[in-house]
């Protein structure tokens, strides 16, 4: 018999409880930089060195933290379903928490690209990446991040992932970031829902719905209880 499929749409406030900053917990201010200085191409045209060194400081921050229980619950759960992870997270913390199956919406922070090819793609060693670090081609490499007004190259899998769904969970994000919010609505009627966030987003009513109003680190506890008791 096979095990039932549990796609888990995770975000920033996953993260957050193992130290790692969002910009939304600061009106849009991320580490004293507007979020579009630092995460947008016309910020990267403006000034590449700031959004170099910006990145640099947020790989530096993610080695010295370590994944959280809400990340290594969602690790096990691969002992009894099959689980697919779709992070907005642009960290490495699913898959140090020994997740097997992560899709990164908005890319990975260790990950560089060529600005004149997205093709090519390679792994940051360490945490630094600087103005002069060139691709195969010859071009600056830059952060592999999906920034904002980019198109969402894994946006395609996930909605696929999402219409085979037997299980849905929500963790730790807002659901105000499009496309990634618009993810919910592609759920199955039938596939019940488990939202896990201390300030719950709104969700439209459906059968099924099961909200907890807490941190991704106590609430994934409850959740993994209901899911081995009730959907095996």
């Amino acid at each position: 018999m096979s095990k039932k499929r549990i796609v888990a749409l995770t975000g920033a406030g996953i993260s957050a409880e193992s130290g790692i900053a969002t910009f939304r917990d600061a009106n849009g201010l991320w580490e004293g930089h507007d979020v579009m200085e630092v995460a947008s191409p016309q910020g990267w045209r403006k000034n590449p060195e700031l959004v170099l060194d910006f990145y640099n400081q947020r790989r530096k921050n993610a080695h010295n933290v370590q994944p959280n229980a809400g990340h290594k619950i969602l690790a096990e759960l691969e002992q009894d379903f099959e689980v697919k992870i779709i992070t907005q997270n642009v960290d490495d913390l699913h898959e140090r928490a020994g997740s097997t199956d992560v899709i990164h919406l908005h890319g990975k922070l260790f990950e560089s690209r060529s600005t004149l090819d997205p093709k090519l793609v390679y792994p940051i060693e360490g945490w630094q990446l600087n103005l002069g670090d060139k691709c195969a081609r010859g071009s600056q490499l830059r952060p592999n991040i999906v920034w904002f007004g980019e198109p969402v190259p894994m946006m395609e899998q996930a909605m696929a992932e999402t219409l085979c769904a037997d299980i849905f969970l929500v963790v730790g994000t807002s659901l105000v970031v499009y496309p990634a919010a618009g993810l919910v609505d592609l759920v199955p009627d039938e596939a019940p829902i488990f939202v896990v966030d201390p300030n719950l987003p709104y969700m439209r009513p459906r059968p099924n719905l099961h909200l907890f109003e807490e941190k991704a680190s106590t609430g994934m506890v409850k959740v993994a209880e209901l899911l081995r008791e009730k959907h095996r």
